[in-house]
């Protein structure tokens, strides 16, 4: 990972230090934590890559675009690249005592089963509590995917040691090292799967309106949340009725399409304000209010807090 200091979060690009042309990293949390720098370590940080982590023992507390999550044995956390996190912590704000496992890997990495291009879209959830069945199959499942990039590593140090052998050595150095790497691209894929397969937030409700209604509504949603908030404008748009918009995101979601538009706008606005010196007023025009006021009692009913409280709770 490679560290860019900005105001007050640090933005961290993917940079593999065991094997820079490999887009998958597999660490655990003490080996992060030891890599980091404290200063770093205790400040928000925003990725550019993929970061899945599974809790195998120990408590602690992550943000993830200004939501706390509770980390304990079982939590498997998604953080996906531009969002903002702050490494799991202890009540102190140092970096907690986990026994945790982390997958880093670039959004190309993955092969393309259209059950992870779902997982990896952006909009699904960034933590669950697994019950003892579920873990144990993540945990295999993590123990594998170490087990075959240690492998990588070793092929990696035969292949450097054999580069001045001949030429016949060399290439078969090579071809386990692509092969290896190939396998931990499907063993990533399994993982996403099995995301996949974890129930959503409604599972009775099934998929009534179907979950390409609910993905198609969010990506218009990502492109024009600054324009409107508007249920009727996103329906008339993608050519379904406001009612199907609804059904569809309580089906994947649990929340109203209403509820996730106020609370894309709402998320952007928290960081403009954690992020950037522009004024609160031209925040606000930035996200479509036209007035202070206005801009200042929506943010207050969807976080609690007035922007500058808010903003003077992040600094």
């Amino acid at each position: 990972m490679v560290e860019n200091g900005q105001r007050d979060v640090v933005d961290i690009a993917y940079d593999n230090p065991d094997r820079r042309h490999t887009g998958i990293e597999v660490l655990s949390f003490d080996a992060l934590k030891a890599r980091l720098k404290s200063s770093v370590a205790r400040r928000p940080s925003r990725l550019d890559f993929h970061q899945l982590v599974l809790v195998r023992d120990g408590e602690g507390t992550a943000m993830v675009d200004f939501v706390r999550y509770p980390c304990a044995r079982g939590t498997l956390l998604h953080l996906r690249p531009g969002q903002v996190q702050r490494l799991p912590s202890d009540a102190s704000g140092r970096p907690a005592d986990l026994d945790a496992s982390l997958l880093l890997f670039t959004p190309d990495f993955p092969p393309p089963l259209p059950a992870a291009h779902r997982v990896l879209d952006g909009f699904g959830p960034v933590a669950w509590q697994l019950p003892p069945t579920d873990f144990g199959a993540f945990d295999r499942a993590t123990a594998e995917l170490e087990a075959e990039y240690a492998a990588l590593q070793a092929a990696q140090a035969t292949e450097a040691a054999q580069a001045t052998e001949v030429a016949q050595a060399t290439e078969a150095a090579e071809a386990a090292t692509d092969l290896t790497g190939a396998l931990l691209r499907q063993l990533l894929g399994a993982f996403l799967i099995r995301i996949a397969r974890i129930p959503g937030p409604d599972p009775a409700a099934g998929p009534a309106a179907g979950p390409d209604v609910h993905l198609a509504f969010r990506r218009e949603l990502e492109r024009s949340f600054a324009a409107t908030r508007s249920v009727e404008d996103y329906a008339a748009r993608l050519g379904y009725s406001p009612r199907t918009l609804t059904r569809a995101c309580l089906a994947a979601t649990g929340r109203t399409a209403k509820q996730l538009a106020d609370g894309r706008v709402a998320l952007q606005a928290q960081r403009l304000l954690a992020h950037t010196d522009l004024p609160v007023a031209a925040i606000g025009r930035t996200l479509g209010f036209s007035e202070p006021t206005n801009f200042g009692k929506f943010f207050l009913r969807e976080t609690g807090l007035t922007p500058g409280d808010f903003r003077r709770a992040q600094r």
